[in-house]
């Protein structure tokens, strides 16, 4: 993420000037008004992933309008994607008004003007709409339209903005695209999803949606004992052989998988110096091994030492940027 416009770095009405300009470039062009002060605070961080954008921003109450001549002036025939972290979020376009808060999501397109008015933090991600696998005709109507963003696919794709948003510094430039990839497939499930247009989804575009709702099931279940592939098959709908054929088919094993995570996050658990006074079998317990036995054992197999000895020389590593004393 790069933070493209600060208000801090402006003074009165410039900053609404900065941040029209900068969201001119890194959206598309709108005018924008200061609702109940003629000062602008806020800020705007972005990521390209890829043929999509995913951006985070701040923001004093504000109204936004994109007119019929500025549609003309430019339109990058774009969908967004709105996902308000606090503060209502209200929309207008293609004849229909939405209020949106936290946990909701709504869509909006470049191509139509639209008015709206926002106060508070967002999460927003773009893309170009030729790129989902959706006629424009379907997409109009979910335009303006509140969707849930706290439960099933939607949740998901929350999920997954908070994630890449909150994540930036872990990826690679090798990553952005397949993240784009990610982000647009689960666009498009949320989209077929409340248009019951399923079927128009690539089997492809459907199957990476599905392995994300797989993995994303898992690590929320993690600390589950009774985390189970029969489980997690019937969770989602499927077989048993067909979860591990999509498993095989991003190079993974759905029980490795499994077990990799629990003991990653044991690993991390047992070196954090905030949980030093945290006994070891309710780490383990805590990631899904009720068994101190099973967990040591594991445990060595996958690193070598035993937990305790693992605590003992991660405790006692110098920590970073601080040097000894002569």
């Amino acid at each position: 993420m790069e933070r493209v416009f600060d208000s801090k770095n402006f003074t009165g009405q410039e900053a609404l000037a900065a941040w029209t300009e900068v969201t001119r470039r890194a959206v598309m062009p709108k005018m924008f008004r200061a609702v109940d002060s003629d000062v602008f605070r806020g800020w705007f961080d972005e990521m390209s992933l890829g043929s999509v954008q995913v951006s985070s921003m701040a923001y004093s109450s504000i109204t936004t309008s994109r007119t019929p001549k500025l549609i003309r002036v430019s339109d990058p025939e774009c969908l967004y994607v709105v996902a308000p972290l606090s503060g209502p979020h209200f929309i207008e376009q293609n004849r229909r008004s939405t209020l949106v808060r936290p946990g909701e999501l709504v869509l909006f397109g470049s191509s139509r003007p639209f008015e709206s008015y926002a106060v508070g933090k967002a999460m927003l991600m773009q893309f170009p709409i030729a790129l989902l696998p959706l006629s424009v005709r379907h997409v109009d109507q979910m335009v303006a339209c509140r969707l849930p963003g706290d439960k099933g696919i939607g949740q998901l794709l929350v999920d997954y903005l908070a994630r890449v948003t909150d994540d930036h510094t872990c990826y690679t430039p090798a990553d952005m695209p397949r993240l784009g990839t990610i982000g647009l497939d689960l666009a498009a499930a949320v989209l077929a999803h409340h248009l019951e247009r399923e079927d128009e989804i690539p089997a492809d575009s459907r199957q990476r949606a599905l392995y994300t709702r797989v993995t994303s099931f898992i690590r929320d279940h993690l600390g589950d004992p009774s985390l189970s592939v029969d489980g997690i098959a019937a969770a989602h709908h499927i077989s048993v052989r067909s979860l591990h054929r999509l498993f095989q088919a991003h190079g993974a094993s759905v029980r490795a998988s499994i077990r990799e995570q629990r003991l990653e996050g044991c690993r991390r658990d047992l070196g954090d110096p905030m949980q030093r006074h945290v006994p070891v079998k309710a780490i383990a317990a805590r990631w899904g091994y009720p068994r101190p036995a099973d967990f040591t054992r594991a445990f060595r197999s996958a690193y070598g030492v035993a937990p305790v000895e693992y605590r003992h020389q991660a405790l006692q590593r110098p920590r970073a940027g601080k040097t000894s004393r002569a």
